[in-house]
């Protein structure tokens, strides 16, 4: 039965022995939680931000479209010097062993599975939109 148990658990990917005491693993439950909630805010205000943007041109509030694109600019920095990955997927990663496309976000899957590029794809029309409303491009 030994043997059947420690193949189950491979097979699931459960640790055998966990180091960790129940407090540790409840202090890291609260951290997670903790960077989950920070980083959906900052992806709902990132989010907000992408599609704030045409209604900042449609508007002729230039200023804010100048705001707005470098705020979300400096997101595809954070991201490009990160290869890729935002800061607080790593961070987030150190208090689990989950690795679901969600599981440092309260996002669904497949918005998580699929988020740079749904929003890559809408930022970068959007800024195109803006450029030929503003007589740019």
């Amino acid at each position: 039965m030994d043997g059947w148990l420690q193949a189950q658990t491979q097979i699931l990917g459960a640790r055998k022995h966990s180091s960790k005491s129940r407090r540790n693993q409840y202090t890291d439950s609260v951290v997670l939680t903790a960077i989950k909630l920070f980083h959906t805010a900052i992806w709902a205000f990132l989010a907000g931000c992408i599609l704030a943007l045409p209604i900042a041109g449609f508007m002729h509030r230039f200023d804010w479209a100048v705001i707005l694109t470098a705020i979300i600019l400096l997101e595809c920095g954070t991201l490009a010097l990160n290869r890729g990955l935002c800061p607080l997927t790593g961070l987030a990663a150190r208090f689990t062993d989950d690795r679901a496309d969600s599981f440092d976000i309260y996002l669904p899957n497949w918005l998580a599975r699929h988020n740079k590029a749904i929003f890559g794809m809408l930022a970068r029309s959007l800024l195109s939109t803006n450029r030929s409303c503003c007589g740019i491009g």
